[in-house]
């Protein structure tokens, strides 16, 4: 290593692969590697890296010299000192949760017969069953005396169905087009996430769809269903408490946020129902991990507690920049990208509500769940969901099925008017592989959970509104 005030160095090792049938037809394997290291210098205040998928002597030099080249160029020039934030020095290894072994032969059987059962009338116009399966393993050492080895294994389900008649079409799926029911581990996430079977229940679900009324409009009080609470979750708490955005970074590209850095400690949030938890240690969610790509240690964080804003989603450098304390979450997509503020697990605990007792609290309002479309402005503040599936809940009832549900708000506000949140039993573990920030953009793997939640009169719409 240089003589150089920190140097480190990430290695990241990934493969991929996913298997697709399309309207009972296998598609062409999906397979994909990826391999490289980052290498990162700080020196004299400056702060430089490179990136090389050269993993010889020789390459690993080239890029550390580039890495340097910019530590230099920078030194002096930047609005913070590198060089007095402190590094991690921690020797530690982190198995996820181990995946299954299953053969492809059995693994396209599954997905012929999901997309089989899925085909129940001419009505169903496209159906489609894919399994991914991801491997990373990750190592990071650095001059602090870092040594942090770390193994992961991925499992995306997805199975979709839309059924046409004349002008009508509608689309249901497992977990949306975020393909919310990943998780780390092995085929025993199939079982978790209702996949056997479920391509028969969508498609029913899709095809009653096309003959339901339209979701009404009005202010009425709204129960979200986990599948939906997951991206409400992203949008309106995860991205607005990103300290790197709050601190102006993301201002270019993915937008600011409303929070500003005073609001710590004593804001409002939400309702005092509202407790929301950075977990990277739930071993089986999306985005759990020992250390950040950084080295910082991950560990469970209450980020609000009784709707009370506690802390953001900083990582150390960034908690440097602003004086207040953050979590590990210095995060980036692959080897070939730097680390920034990403959140990765961030749930909400579950409350003392059965779903029962949230539908019978209801006089009039609608059951929504699994996202198809959403909306939100730059600051993360104003926004606008939609959703595959809707229920009228009339009278402590669940009545008629409705399409086109939709619903907006403002964040503080939404929040506020959390009533009732669901206990264990209404939980699901959810995820997406898709969220996108940065510049160069960095697609980057996270978790939620959380329980079904009711919120109090929000302003819902119908497909006509």
């Amino acid at each position: 290593m240089p003589a150089v005030d920190f140097c480190s160095m990430r290695v990241v090792d990934e493969r991929s692969e996913e298997l697709l049938v399309r309207q009972n037809v296998l598609q062409p394997l999906r397979n994909a590697r990826s391999h490289g290291a980052m290498l990162t210098i700080i020196h004299n205040g400056g702060y430089g890296y490179a990136a090389t998928s050269d993993l010889s002597r020789n390459g690993l030099n080239t890029a550390m010299q580039h890495a340097l080249h910019w530590a230099r160029l920078s030194a002096g020039k930047t609005v913070t000192n590198f060089s007095q934030i402190p590094q991690a020095a921690v020797l530690g290894q982190y198995q996820g949760p181990a995946a299954s072994i299953w053969t492809r032969k059995d693994l396209i059987a599954l997905l012929m017969q999901e997309s089989a059962t899925s085909h129940l009338s001419d009505k169903i116009v496209d159906w489609s069953a894919s399994i991914g399966v991801t491997q990373t393993e990750q190592l990071f050492i650095s001059s602090a005396g870092a040594d942090i080895h770390q193994q992961f294994n991925y499992l995306i389900p997805n199975l979709s169905v839309t059924a046409n008649e004349g002008s009508e079409t509608q689309t249901r799926s497992l977990g949306g087009q975020y393909n919310g029911f990943c998780r780390q581990g092995g085929m025993e996430v199939l079982q978790q996430s209702g996949f056997y079977g479920a391509g028969k229940r969508i498609a029913e679900e899709a095809l009653a769809l096309l003959h339901a009324a339209n979701c009404p409009s009005g202010r009425m009080d709204l129960l979200l269903m986990p599948e939906q609470m997951m991206l409400q979750i992203h949008e309106s708490i995860g991205h607005p408490l990103e300290l790197d955005r709050i601190l102006g970074d993301e201002r270019n590209f993915a937008g600011t946020s409303f929070v500003t850095p005073d609001m710590f400690g004593h804001f409002q949030y939400g309702s005092e129902l509202l407790n929301v938890t950075y977990d990277p240690s739930r071993a089986e969610q999306f985005a759990s991990f020992g250390w950040d790509d950084d080295g910082s240690t991950a560990e469970k964080t209450w980020i609000i507690k009784n709707g009370i804003l506690e802390k953001p989603l900083g990582s150390a450098l960034s908690q440097e920049r602003a004086g207040m304390a953050g979590v590990a979450n210095s995060r980036a997509c692959d080897w070939n990208r730097p680390t920034i503020d990403r959140m990765a697990n961030l749930n909400i605990e579950a409350g003392s509500s059965s779903l029962d007792e949230m539908i019978a609290s209801v006089d009039y309002g609608v059951l929504m769940n699994t996202n198809v479309s959403w909306s939100i402005d730059d600051s993360r503040n104003k926004f606008q969901f939609g959703c595959e599936y809707g229920q009228v809940i009339r009278n402590g009832k669940l009545q008629e099925l409705v399409k086109n549900p939709n619903y907006r708000g403002i964040s503080e506000s939404f929040w506020r008017s959390l009533k009732m949140v669901g206990d264990a039993s209404t939980l699901a573990v959810m995820g997406t592989p898709f969220c996108g920030k940065g510049e160069p953009s960095q697609v980057i793997r996270v978790g939620h959970a959380s329980p079904a939640c009711l919120f109090d009169q929000v302003e819902v719409f119908g497909g006509e509104a």
